[in-house]
C-alpha cells in the first residue's frame, strides 16, 4: 500500500513538472472587460474598435479579433464605460440598445455584450426610462432559461459528485469546486501544450482526472484521515484549506488569464425560433444528460450502485452485512471527480477556462444539494435545475455580479418552509 502512495506522488510530481516546464511560473493579471460584438446572425464580426473609459482619468481600447472579442485590461475594480467605436462597424448596421454600456468591475474578467442589428432596429439607446422591467421580454426570458437549463447541466455534473461524497462519509467538500477546475485544465495542457484535438484530449483527460484527482486524492488525503478518526468538523477544516492550495497552484501555473481550448472557440450560434444556442453547448448538454442519466441508472440497478446507497444509509450496517465500505468510497471519488472533470470542461468550452471557475460555482452545487435534499441522488438534479435556472432568471431584475445571491436566497426560503428540501425525507429529532 505505502508503495502504491509512493507511486502515486511520483506520478503528481511529475505530471506538475510537465505543466511547470510547458508553462512556467505565472503571475495573476489584473481584471480586464472583454467586449464582444456579434451580428444578427450571432456570427462574431471583427475589426470593430471598442473604447473603455474608467476612474482616475482611465482609458483604453482594443479591436476585435476573428472571434469577435476585445480584451481591455483596467487597472483595479470600478465602474467602467465601455463604448463601440459606430464608425468601425459594418456598413448599414447599429448596436442594439446603443452603442455604449455600463460595467461593474468587481475581480477578474467582465464581459460586455454588443449586439448588432440592421440600422433602424436598434431600439432603445440608453436614455429611456420604463424601469426595472423595462427590458424583459418574452424572448429575453425563453433565452435565459435555455441559458439556465445550460448552467444547471453543469451544476448537476458537480452536485451529484458532491452529493454522493457526502451520503457516503459525511464529508461537506469545499475543494470539490476545484475538481472541475483541474478537470478543464487537465484537458487544456492536453489539448493546448501537447497538441491533441479537443474530441481526443477531453476523454483521456476526463479518464486521468478520475484516477488522479478522485482515486488518488482519496488514497493519499481523505482515507488516511478517516483510519485516523477525524472528525467532520476536521475534516471539513481541511477541504478549504486543499481549495485553496489547488486554487493558488493553478494559478501559479497557468496565471489569471481565461485560456480557450484549441477547436469550437468562438462558435456562431443557431437560431432556433426566438433563442438562440451554438452547436456545441447542444452536443455538451446531451452527453451531460447521457452522464447523469448512466450515473443515476448505475448506482441504483448495479450491485456496486445499491452497496453505495447503503453506506449511504448506515455504513456500519453495510460493513456489518459484508460490504466493503472502502471499496465504495473509493468508487464514489473515482465517479464524483469523473462528472466534474466533464463538467468543467463543459463550462470551459461554453465560457473560459479560468482558475477560479470552481470556485463560482461550488455555492451553487452546495445550493443545490442542499434545495433538493441532502443524500438524495434525485435531488441533487432537480436542485440543480432549480438554481440554474434561478441563477439566469435573476439577471432580469439585479445585476450579474449578484445572481448567485439569488439561489442561495431561494434555499433559505425554501428551507424555511420545507426544511428537508424538495425531495429530502422529514427526519425525528428527539
Amino acid at each position: 500500500m505505502h508503495r502504491g502512495i509512493a507511486r502515486l506522488v511520483l506520478v503528481l510530481v511529475g505530471f506538475f513538472a510537465a505543466v511547470l516546464m510547458g508553462f512556467g511560473p505565472a503571475q495573476a493579471e489584473g481584471p480586464s472587460i472583454t467586449a464582444i460584438v456579434t451580428g444578427a446572425d450571432k456570427a462574431p464580426i471583427s475589426g470593430v474598435t471598442v473604447n473603455v473609459a474608467g476612474p482616475d482619468g482611465f482609458t483604453g481600447s482594443g479591436e476585435t479579433n476573428a472571434e469577435g472579442q476585445a480584451t481591455i485590461e483596467v487597472p483595479a475594480g470600478g465602474k467602467y464605460t465601455a463604448t463601440v467605436d459606430v464608425a468601425t462597424l459594418p456598413v448599414g448596421v447599429e448596436v442594439k440598445s446603443g452603442p455604449e454600456r455600463t460595467i461593474n468591475v468587481l475581480q477578474g474578467d467582465k464581459k460586455a455584450l454588443f449586439p448588432v442589428v440592421p440600422a433602424g432596429e436598434g431600439g432603445d439607446s440608453g436614455g429611456g426610462g420604463g424601469g426595472i422591467f423595462s427590458d424583459i421580454t418574452v424572448d429575453r426570458v425563453l433565452q435565459l432559461i435555455l441559458d439556465g437549463i445550460i448552467l444547471s447541466l453543469i451544476i448537476a455534473l458537480g452536485a451529484l459528485g458532491l452529493s454522493l461524497i457526502f451520503g457516503t462519509t459525511g464529508l461537506s467538500n469545499f475543494a470539490h469546486g476545484e475538481l472541475l477546475t483541474l478537470g478543464a485544465f487537465t484537458v487544456l495542457v492536453l489539448n493546448t501544450t501537447l497538441g491533441l484535438n479537443l474530441i481526443i484530449a477531453a476523454p483521456i483527460g476526463i479518464v486521468i482526472s478520475a484516477a488522479l484527482w478522485g482515486w488518488g486524492q482519496n488514497q493519499i488525503l481523505w482515507k488516511p484521515l478517516r483510519r485516523r478518526g477525524t472528525g467532520l468538523i476536521a475534516a471539513m477544516i481541511v477541504s478549504i484549506g486543499l481549495a485553496i492550495a489547488l486554487r493558488y497552484t493553478i494559478l501559479f501555473f497557468f496565471g489569471g488569464s481565461p485560456e480557450s481550448y484549441a477547436q469550437f472557440a468562438g462558435q456562431p450560434g443557431i437560431d432556433l425560433g426566438p433563442v438562440f444556442v451554438t452547436p456545441k453547448a447542444i452536443i455538451l448538454s446531451i452527453i451531460a444528460v447521457i452522464f447523469l442519466v448512466a450515473a443515476v441508472a448505475w448506482l441504483k440497478g448495479s450491485r456496486l450502485g445499491k452497496a453505495t446507497r447503503a453506506v449511504s444509509d448506515n455504513p456500519a450496517l453495510a460493513s456489518a452485512s459484508g460490504v466493503n465500505v472502502e471499496r465504495v468510497i473509493s468508487v464514489v471519488w473515482v465517479l464524483g471527480a469523473l462528472l466534474a472533470a466533464y463538467g468543467g470542461v463543459f463550462l470551459g468550452m461554453t465560457q473560459n477556462v479560468v482558475w477560479t471557475m470552481g470556485q463560482f460555482l461550488l455555492l451553487t452545487m452546495f445550493a443545490a444539494v442542499v434545495l433538493g435534499g441532502l443524500g438524495t441522488i434525485s435531488g441533487a438534479i432537480v436542485g440543480s435545475f432549480v438554481v440554474g435556472i434561478t441563477v439566469q432568471l435573476s439577471t432580469l431584475i439585479v445585476p450579474p455580479e449578484l445572481k448567485t445571491a439569488s439561489a442561495l436566497l431561494l434555499m433559505i426560503v425554501l428551507l424555511l418552509i420545507r426544511p428537508q428540501g424538495l425531495l429530502g425525507r422529514p427526519e425525528r429529532v428527539g
